[in-house]
C-alpha cells in the first residue's frame, strides 16, 4: 500500500465500552492499536520508562520480577491529581512515540488508535477521525466495579479523575452510544464504518 492508512482515534472514558467497539472494528477490518498494552510494553521490567517510573514512586511499586505493580501504582497517582499528572509526563511520550511507529509500519488501509487519553497524550491530530464511545454513567461506574473488582467509592475516584466524557464527545467527529445492547452498538459501529472514504475500507495485505 502506497501512503500512509486512514486512522481512526478511538477514546472514551473508563469502562463506556472502548473495547467492544475495538472488537468490532478489527472484525471489520481494521488493525488496531491499544495504547494501554503499548504502554505495557514500554512500562515492562528492565525498560527505561519502567526504571523511571519506579525511581519516582519508590521501590513499592517494584514487582518480584522487576516490573510495575499496576494497582499499587494506582492506588498512588489516583488519589493524588499531581501524581497522575507526572506519571502521564513519563509514560506518555514513549508510549505516543511506539504507537506512530507501528501505525506507519501498517500495511493496512484502515488503522485504528485505541486511547483513553488521545487527547491529553497528543494524539487526536494524528487522526482522520476521531470516535467516541459513551455510556451512562451508573452503567460506567458498575462495569468498572465488576471488571477491576473495585467498590464503589473506588470506582468513583477512577472515574472522577478523568476529564467529563462531554468534552471528549464535543471534540468527536463519530459518537458511539454503548448505553443499549451490543446490537445497537455494533449498528453504529458498522454504519460509522461504512461512512469511511470507501477507498480507504478494504484491508491491505502485507505484500508477500
Amino acid at each position: 500500500m502506497s501512503g500512509r492508512p486512514y486512522v481512526i482515534g478511538l477514546t472514551g472514558n473508563i469502562a463506556c465500552g472502548k473495547s467492544a467497539v475495538l472488537t468490532m472494528l478489527a472484525d471489520l477490518g481494521a488493525e488496531t492499536f491499544d495504547a494501554d498494552r503499548v504502554a505495557h510494553d514500554v512500562m515492562a521490567a528492565g525498560m527505561p520508562t519502567a526504571e523511571r517510573v519506579i525511581a519516582e514512586f519508590g521501590p513499592g511499586i517494584r514487582t518480584a520480577d522487576g516490573g510495575i505493580d499496576r494497582r499499587a501504582l494506582g492506588a498512588i497517582v489516583f488519589a493524588d491529581p499531581s501524581r497522575l499528572a507526572r506519571l502521564e509526563e513519563l509514560t506518555h511520550p514513549p508510549t505516543v512515540a511506539a504507537i506512530r511507529d507501528r501505525v506507519a509500519a501498517s500495511v493496512h488501509a484502515v488503522v485504528v488508535i485505541d486511547a483513553i487519553k488521545l487527547f491529553e497524550a497528543g494524539l487526536a491530530p494524528d487522526c482522520d477521525q476521531v470516535w467516541v464511545v459513551t455510556c451512562d454513567h451508573e452503567q460506567q461506574l458498575e462495569r468498572l466495579m465488576r471488571r477491576n473488582g473495585f467498590d464503589r467509592r473506588e470506582a468513583q475516584q477512577r472515574i472522577n479523575a478523568q476529564p467529563p466524557q462531554e468534552e471528549k464527545v464535543r471534540r468527536a467527529d463519530v459518537v458511539i452510544n454503548n448505553s443499549g445492547s451490543l446490537y445497537s452498538t455494533a449498528a453504529q459501529v458498522r454504519a460509522a464504518w461504512m461512512a469511511l472514504p470507501s477507498q480507504r475500507r478494504d484491508p491491505v495485505d502485507a505484500p508477500g
